[in-house]
């Protein structure tokens, strides 16, 4: 899993809520976490990603490309072959893997 910052906590919103201070370059981002979906931050680059390295999108979907396909998979759907196929995906999401439609690759 990546994290992108670290960033400064500005208040604590609730017992599970909290407002993070992100750079102008992330305004149309919420700023409010829970705070299961925010990591103490220790000090080490491999774990981070830089927020230059993050192209936003407007409707904040972070653009990651297909960088191999590792493994297909033929299932039978009432009566069809669906084939699905393992990608492995670069830019931000270095190193995550999912399945997707053969169809949509």
């Amino acid at each position: 899993m990546h994290f992108i910052g670290p960033y400064q906590i500005m208040q604590k919103i609730c017992e599970v809520a909290y407002q993070i201070a992100f750079p102008p370059s992330l305004y149309n981002l919420y700023d409010v976490f829970y705070v299961s979906q925010l990591r103490r931050y220790i000090s080490g680059p491999p774990h981070v990603i830089q927020v230059d390295d993050v192209q936003m999108r407007d409707n904040l979907i972070v653009a990651a490309s297909p960088m191999q396909i590792e493994d297909s998979e033929v299932n039978q759907l009432r009566g069809k072959e669906i084939i699905s196929v393992k990608v492995a995906w670069g830019g931000p999401t270095d190193g995550i893997v999912t399945r997707k439609l053969e169809s949509q690759m």
